[in-house]
């Protein structure tokens, strides 16, 4: 959430970046009411337990004096303190949760480089790489391909598992972990540290992270349990320095975690579609790092390179997009999207996306440092998708195929795959 010294210093900040989302400022107005509220209250706690402290000191002091008179009015006066401190401090507690629950709603201040814009229709190309292949037949999407060579079964998944799920096979499962093997050697020569999160994480930890929005149309809870599936590994990377104060050279901290993810994704097109695009269970690779306020644009910009040069070395024609106003998440600063060219629906896909939340998140999670000062400030967060590799499955099948129904392997995942393309099978 976040900093209510922010909200208390600069509230028309907030409000005017509240406008940029096409929320309604009023928010702002009931926080401060709470806050003064529970300052209020606060106050008159601490002085209701300075006033106990001065009785005790008072009561010892006419003990040794003999005044047994006033010990027995103080000792009285003293008696009724504890309940009026407990009463005082159910109310404090109560409007700190009310304010605080307040400005969870409240987003993020947006960076100054996103732009404008009412929806994911807005959001603007800043860059695209390589040229989408021209074919002389007629293509195929990546399901027919996949089914075709015997190397996926989603009939046979959509019976045991239902539809969003998946049989990966032969060359296409081998291919599946090369990429998986690739980007860990990739993201392991760029000096970050490797991570393999547990795939079943408190919910309270995604409440924290995203609020209870998620569980509705996202996350998967575990029956009878307080632990959910997670749907990406950057909430259990987050979590894992949960009430952590890092010393100012301990930072960055550069993490990438490969999981299985989970997602109900209900409300989504496409998720009773055949093929790998949309489902229920992927493998990812994820960045994550920790950092100081001033270095997390320099290191956003640093993993938008990180996936450039991944998606640049599977030869797959890209562009990035940068999320507008009206399409970023609330605890996003600032967001982009990479999408990948498909030749069956002639239009970009994403297939990552990279995310500066500023010091949003890292505060309900308590994670600090030591600044120069030797005062302790909230981290900045940052993630992005190294590659998921259902969706680059889909684009390898569907841009590298050929006439026959072969498909070509990039040839920087030979050495991981022992094969350079997926040779049509012989019929009997």
């Amino acid at each position: 959430m976040l900093d209510i010294n922010l909200v208390r210093e600069n509230p028309e900040l907030v409000k005017s970046n509240q406008l940029r989302t096409r929320q309604k400022a009023i928010a702002v107005n009931e926080v401060l009411k709470l806050d003064k509220k529970w300052r209020g209250k606060k106050l008159e706690v601490d002085k209701l337990r300075s006033k106990r402290n001065q009785i005790s000191e008072e009561i010892n002091k006419l003990k040794k004096s003999g005044d047994e008179k006033k010990v027995r009015d103080l000792i009285s006066e003293a008696k009724a303190l504890p309940d009026m401190i407990k009463n005082a401090e159910l109310e404090s507690d109560e409007l700190q949760a009310k304010r605080d629950a307040l400005l969870r709603s409240l987003p993020n201040i947006i960076s100054k480089q996103t732009p404008s814009g009412k929806d994911s229709t807005e959001n603007v190309e800043i860059k695209k790489w390589g040229k989408p292949k021209k074919f002389s037949f007629p293509v195929k999407n990546h399901a027919e391909l996949a089914e075709d060579l015997n190397i996926a079964g989603f009939d046979e998944s959509a019976k045991v598992s239902g539809n969003g799920f998946y049989y990966l096979k032969n060359e296409l499962a081998i291919l599946n972990q090369a990429l998986i093997r690739f980007t860990i050697d990739f993201m392991r020569k760029k000096k970050y540290e490797y991570i393999e999160p547990p795939l079943m994480i408190k919910k309270e930890i995604l409440t924290t992270s995203e609020g209870m929005e998620s569980f509705a149309n996202s996350i998967y809870e575990v029956k009878d349990t307080d632990m959910a599936l997670i749907g990406t590994a950057e909430h259990a990377l987050m979590a894992m320095h949960k009430d952590r104060l890092f010393r100012k050279e301990e930072l960055p901290k550069k993490y990438f975690s490969y999981s299985m993810c989970f997602r109900k994704e209900i409300g989504s097109h496409g998720i009773n579609e055949k093929g790998l695009w949309r489902t229920h269970q992927f493998n990812k690779v994820e960045q994550f790092i920790f950092c100081r306020p001033e270095e997390s644009e320099k290191l956003y910009m640093e993993l938008m390179k990180n996936s450039e040069e991944i998606l640049k070395a599977l030869k797959l024609p890209f562009r990035i997009i940068e999320i507008c106003t009206g399409d970023l998440a609330k605890w996003k600063y600032r967001s982009a999207d990479f999408e990948i060219w498909r030749p069956t629906t002639k239009s970009y896909g994403e297939v990552m996306s990279l995310s500066n939340i500023t010091d949003y998140q890292a505060r309900d999670h308590n994670i600090k440092f030591l600044n120069k000062e030797n005062k302790r400030v909230v981290v900045h967060t940052l993630n992005n998708t190294a590659l998921a590799t259902s969706r680059i499955l889909v684009t390898i099948l569907e841009n590298n195929q050929n006439k026959d129904g072969s498909i070509n392997i990039p040839s920087v995942l030979w050495k991981y795959t022992g094969f350079k393309k997926i040779e049509t099978k012989k019929k009997n």
